[in-house]
């Protein structure tokens, strides 16, 4: 329902049909002061949250089953199911050990799976609860903004530009309002509004003054009073009908599950020829010798298949990103984090991003001379000064008044300190003006009646007041050049006298000066309203009013660079990233921030919106090859430089906050909308908010985005690099059986390295926990010494698969020379143990190996002591995973399920020792690497 039980019941009527009035009287709200928060907290919970309803989750035990539908487990479920029937036909045992165990690690595995794949739906989700939209709304007579989810019917929302509508609503009052409906009429056109009651309920594309949840304000502002929420907008009448899309795989998903199926295919390959191999080298002469062969051959085709990949992958990008959140960057989607760490340039604005976005007026130029505003005491001693400075302080005192009333920022007073609300360069104006009156009270009163909003192509706005008692006035402010062009007087004194040629030289010159002082430079001008706004009260008031206009001076407007975006662009420049400032502000104001932040040298070029409106596309590309600095761009040139940027194969990241911004942050790679400033739209078409609205978090945001893909790499190499080891030492050994001594110390008819379960339980103890912990890892490598990585990189290069298999055969290597050491003949003679002990020091081995791979796999060129006691988690992983191979070592009914024996003192010491080769080995590539980077570049810079 769209109607509180405790109000009136709403006419039959369609509120379009009826008098918004009538409407805000129904839905028990009051049109000014909206509800209060203690009734909009009673709406919410009555008719819940202002959302779609939620698509059906699948029930855990379909989850649960889907655990088993691989098709290696169910291989390896029919292969279990062989060695029951085995174990009947013979019954040499009490109990078929062999299914049991690999029964039990499938379901472990299962549970394993579950509650990966459970984890990484939660952080997505959580990560979704972060980008929820917004909405302006008045309660209790202040306005505030609140997150579209909880808006009630009744609430009173106020629109402007940029803005995403939060709910169907009736409107109350317009001003040059449109928004685009194309996503649910398909009309491709802004739709004008009008608050007036239709005569007739028509067609939803007609309803000129109703506003519907998920549109956009393309223009203009109004008020609304909420009809509809949730299900009952018109977006929910359809919603049912709207097929449910799967979140598409990001291109590392859609590698990794191309690497998963290519090694499946490789390593099945091999365990079919292991299989083979053993059965022409050994023989196969009981039915028990052929279900332990068949045994073997699924369980390393499952073991060495690293099939948890997708999930794990899920969890760290989306720990990644909740990591970002937390510091101010909240990524829409996790496709961006690869984006984010090949970003090699960055689009920025500078205002609120580069700068501080405190905007404050110190100087103000008029005709009789240059005014300093920014002293408490400014116009304190006005009657002491020369005729001059008197006039000019008079003009001064005109132009931040005029500024203050054309204007929709306000003052608002909050435990006691007065706070300014609103556009930063309109809060400027307010809060100057504020000083003023602490000094010099105004006895004029004025009353606004009708206004012309600003807008990025009027570079303008006006607004329509009446003086107690008086006429009406226009009062405007915009850019100078804008506005001196609508100008045919100005203000002199106390008069207003022609503008000539000479005047709007000088004014020019006044704007040139405050712009080479990194001033940013706003024109104030006024008149006298003509009769038909007198007449009308100010409805009549339009853009065709604002000419005859008496300019009467410029202001300037100081924003200083944040402290730390100079330090942000030195970390970028370093990084291989490329910074390019783009600003509407004049292009000495944009040079001179520019210089004062190390983004340009004196001396550079600085591009204009007018040079890429003259640019071809050949000279488009050359200029933003060779620019960092574009001033006095409008936001459609924005999307021109991407495309430019693009085409020389950059990945460009984007910021932007209003709506025609909307359109380069969705062809960029990375669009960034300001969070602070950006509208609801802009964050809509972005991958990327920033809360803090600071270049800096861009920055550190591309950090934790290399961070998150060097991890990714860390546990692809970490898992391959095991998978590896233990299809290498199966098929070794049993190739090299004789040589090694095993077919002459092994009592069994059929002879191997491993046995199954012994390879399902490696898999099981190193796949898990260690490789999570790989993609938690804290950063080891400075990730910002190198270059950006280049769109056509892989995640897994020829390098990390030489690392792979060097590190494979080590392992293989030092398991086979273990269980070689404690059994006689082979290639070492001397040992005196049984096959069994043999095999359980090898597996122990096995196991160490894998778990010492993960410290290796940290760095592929840090030695491994490097931050060595950093990552608690790894720890962690790694004291549980050899206290679990200490028990299968130890406690009698594990050693009868996995074929183990005690080990003494000394096999612990050889185990040990050996498997440890893999860091040694590491250790020797390590510093090869490093010796050969630091040939290249003595300073010590990676290359």
């Amino acid at each position: 329902m769209a109607i509180p039980e405790s109000s009136t019941p709403l006419s039959t009527e369609h509120p379009s049909t009826r008098d918004a009035r009538d409407v805000a009287r129904e839905l028990g709200t009051d049109p000014e002061s909206g509800l209060s928060e203690a009734e909009a907290s009673r709406r919410l919970a009555q008719y819940g949250p202002n959302e779609l309803r939620a698509a059906t989750r699948t029930p855990l035990w379909r989850r649960a089953l889907a655990q088993f539908a691989d098709p290696l487990i169910i291989l390896l479920l029919v292969a279990a199911g062989v060695s029951v029937v085995a174990w009947v036909i013979e019954g040499e045992e009490p109990v078929p050990i062999d299914a049991i165990v690999i029964g039990a690690i499938i379901v472990l595995n299962a549970i394993i799976g579950l509650a990966q794949e459970a984890r990484a739906d939660r952080a997505v989700a959580a990560l979704a609860s972060l980008t929820h939209a917004h909405s302006t709304v008045v309660r209790d007579g202040r306005i505030r903004s609140t997150s579209s989810a909880d808006l009630v019917p009744g609430d009173i929302l106020l629109l402007a530009e940029g803005d995403r509508v939060g709910a169907d609503a009736r409107l109350i009052t317009t001003h040059s309002l449109h928004t685009m409906e194309s996503s649910l009429t398909g009309e491709s056109a802004p739709v004008e509004k009008d608050a007036a009651a239709l005569p007739s309920l028509v067609p939803l594309g007609d309803r000129a003054n109703m506003v519907f949840a998920g549109t956009a304000v393309t223009r203009g502002n109004g008020r609304a009073i909420v009809t509809a929420t949730g299900m009952e907008t018109e977006t929910g009448a359809i919603a049912d009908l709207l097929a449910e899309t799967k979140a598409e795989a990001t291109p590392l998903q859609r590698e990794v599950s191309r690497l998963g199926r290519t090694l499946s295919i490789i390593v099945i390959s091999i365990a079919i020829v292991v299989m083979i191999t053993i059965t022409l080298v050994q023989g196969i002469t009981s039915p028990a010798d052929l279900v332990t062969v068949l045994l073997l051959g699924v369980s390393l085709a499952v073991a060495a298949v690293p099939e948890g990949l997708p999930a794990l992958l899920s969890i760290v990008l989306a720990l990644g990103v909740q990591r970002m959140a937390k510091r101010n960057a909240i990524v829409k989607n996790l496709s961006s984090v690869e984006s984010l760490g090949s970003a090699s340039v960055i689009c920025t604005d500078k205002t609120g991003t580069l700068t501080t976005n405190r905007m404050r007026i110190e100087r103000v130029v008029t005709a009789s001379g240059e005014t300093d505003v920014s002293a408490t005491a400014a116009f304190r001693d006005l009657d002491a000064a020369d005729e001059t400075t008197k006039a000019a302080m008079r003009e001064a005192e005109l132009t931040l008044r005029v500024g203050a009333l054309a204007n929709d920022a306000r003052l608002v007073e909050e435990e006691g300190r007065l706070q300014a609300e609103g556009d930063p360069t309109e809060t400027a104006f307010l809060l100057a003006a504020h000083r003023l009156d602490s000094e010099r009270p105004s006895p004029r009163r004025f009353g606004r009646i009708g206004e012309v909003p600003f807008s990025s192509e009027r570079k303008m706005m006006s607004t329509a007041h009446r003086e107690e008692g008086g006429p009406v006035y226009v009062f405007s402010k915009g850019a100078p050049d804008v506005l001196l062009a609508r100008c045919t007087e100005q203000r002199v004194g106390d008069e207003a006298v022609p503008l000539d040629d000479e005047g709007r030289r000088r004014a020019m010159e006044a704007v040139e000066a405050l712009s080479a002082q990194a001033y940013r430079t706003l024109g104030v001008a006024y008149r006298i309203a003509p009769e038909e706004v007198d007449a009308t009260d100010g409805a009549a008031f339009d853009e065709s009013h604002e000419h005859d206009l008496v300019y009467v001076g410029t202001v300037g407007i100081i924003d200083p660079p944040r402290p730390e975006a100079a330090a942000a662009i030195e970390e970028a420049h370093r990084a291989g990233i490329r910074v390019i400032m783009i600003t509407g502000d004049h292009p000495a104001t944009a040079s001179r921030i520019a210089r004062d932040l190390g983004l340009a040298r004196e001396g550079d070029p600085v591009a204009t919106g007018v040079d890429l409106e003259n640019a071809d596309a050949a000279r488009l590309r050359d200029i933003v090859a060779t620019t960092s600095v574009f001033a006095r761009v409008a936001p459609e040139h924005k999307l021109r430089i991407v495309d430019a940027l693009q085409e020389h194969g950059e990945i460009v990241a984007m910021t932007g906050d209003g709506v025609n911004d909307a359109p380069a942050l969705k062809s960029a790679d990375i669009g960034i909308a300001m969070g602070i400033a950006g509208t609801e739209v802009t964050k809509e078409a972005a991958r990327m908010v920033l809360t803090d609205d600071n270049f800096a978090t861009i920055v550190a945001a591309v950090r934790e985005g290399r961070v998150i893909f060097d991890n990714i790499r860390k546990f692809l190499r970490y898992l391959l690099s095991s998978n590896m080891g233990e299809v290498l030492t199966v098929f070794f050994g049993v190739v090299f059986a004789g040589a090694l001594g095993f077919t002459q110390a092994s009592p069994e008819a059929v002879v191997l390295p491993l046995l199954a379960t012994q390879i399902l339980w490696t898999n099981l103890v190193t796949d898990s926990a260690p490789a999570l912990a790989m993609g938690v890892d804290p950063e080891v490598d400075d990730v910002m010494a190198r270059p950006p990585r280049g769109p056509g990189d892989r995640a897994i290069d020829g390098s990390m698969w030489t690392i792979i298999a060097t590190t494979g055969l080590t392992m293989s290597i030092a398991t086979l020379l273990t269980m070689d050491i404690f059994l006689p003949g082979g290639l070492v003679p001397g040992g005196a143990d049984t096959f069994d002990t043999a095999r359980t020091a090898g597996f122990t081995t096995m196991v160490l190996a894998a778990l010492l791979t993960a410290f290796n796999a940290r760095s592929d060129r840090a030695s491994v002591v490097s931050g060595l006691f950093r990552n608690r988690v790894l720890w962690g992983s790694f004291a549980l995973a050899v206290a679990l191979q200490v028990a299968v070592v130890y406690v009698p009914f594990l050693q009868a399920a996995f074929g183990t024996t005690a080990l003494d003192p000394v096999h612990w010491a050889v185990c040990v020792g050996l498997a440890s080769l893999v860091i040694w080995v590491e250790e020797v590539r390590k510093a090869i690497v490093r010796a050969r980077t630091a040939r290249v570049a003595p300073d010590g810079v990676a290359t």
